[in-house]
């Protein structure tokens, strides 16, 4: 595995590839709702409105779901940035880092619609979890989906496993198979238990504006450019997602990037040949990393949102 750093990222393959499941999204997004301040979770109830229960726990899954419509394929390529690239001067087509600091503009732009901020939003909602998964910030084997593994006695890819196998086992075996229940015990632990301590780090980098740096050089990237490129490699015509304004790659998403990946190889990666991962120490090692990856981007998501609506992260 390569070093990720700012000089060491591109684009991952789309290749059957889901950060977190269903479950991990919505549990980043429910964590997140506990800890928004006012303004934030007023502009959060009223945008998603009834349709997605006034919640960003119900809503992260949005774009997951929608990636495969026609009318929203081209955000496909968007969940992803892995180590072999060299952001933000080289992100090849559109990756998430410049996702995210283009939702980020767009949520807060009250010229655009209704609709189009609460697009935004559910981006937002989505990427901020997508980030945090190991294994989409990582190329090696299509980012896990190239390796089989077997997780309680059945076939899967390493991808899928972090994605939702080990989850499904965890909630089976601990939240009553229940995503709110688990949300619920990893917002105590951060109020009040072992997580608590550890929030200042994970808000050591809250600024929705810093540019991501390489090489000490704030370099810029545009969206248009990014898209545009994207559009006409796969010939669509449809350019209604182009900003008209530059986009600058932002450093925490970067931060956040190199953080995840470097799971990948102290854990990701570790996994006992010809073991079931789902019934040995390798998931009893990975559960913690998947508990903390899933609660740090729900109070992260929450500071985010919190800075743009709010002016500060509002958390201690």
């Amino acid at each position: 595995m390569e070093a990720f750093s700012a000089a060491a990222l591109t684009l991952l393959s789309v290749r059957q590839a889901y950060a977190w499941g269903a479950i991990g999204h919505e549990a980043v997004g429910f964590v997140a709702m506990e800890f928004l301040a006012p303004n934030a979770l007023s502009f959060v109830r009223s945008s998603l409105g009834s349709e997605f229960d006034q919640s960003l726990g119900t809503g992260a899954t949005w774009a997951d779901d929608v990636k495969s419509e026609a009318a929203f394929r081209w955000s496909a390529d968007l969940h992803f940035v892995d180590a072999e690239d060299n952001p933000p001067s080289s992100c090849r087509g559109f990756c998430i880092l410049t996702a995210i600091a283009n939702y980020t503009t767009r949520v807060v732009q009250t010229s655009l619609s209704a609709t189009q901020r609460q697009q935004a939003l559910l981006f937002l909602d989505h990427f901020i979890g997508d980030i945090g998964q190991p294994l989409h910030v990582e190329a090696d084997a299509v980012g896990g989906n190239d390796i089989d593994v077997t997780c309680a006695g059945s076939r899967t890819n390493l991808h899928s496993l972090w994605d939702s196998g080990m989850i499904n086992r965890l909630l089976s075996a601990n939240y009553r198979n229940s995503v709110t229940v688990w949300a619920d015990a990893l917002v105590t632990r951060i109020q009040s238990g072992d997580f608590r301590s550890l929030t200042s780090s994970w808000l050591s980098c809250t600024s929705t504006t810093e540019p991501a740096r390489r090489d000490g050089i704030t370099t810029t990237r545009t969206i248009e450019d990014d898209l545009r490129s994207f559009f006409l490699n796969r010939n669509v015509s449809d350019v209604s997602e182009i900003s008209s304004n530059a986009i600058t790659p932002l450093e925490c998403p970067l931060v956040w990037a190199r953080e995840s990946n470097a799971f990948d190889c102290s854990i990701v990666f570790s996994y006992p040949s010809f073991s079931d991962l789902c019934t040995s120490a390798y998931f009893t090692n990975s559960v913690p990393v998947i508990e903390e990856q899933i609660a740090k981007q729900g109070y992260r998501l929450a500071a985010w949102l919190n800075v743009l609506f709010d002016g500060s992260t509002h958390l201690p």
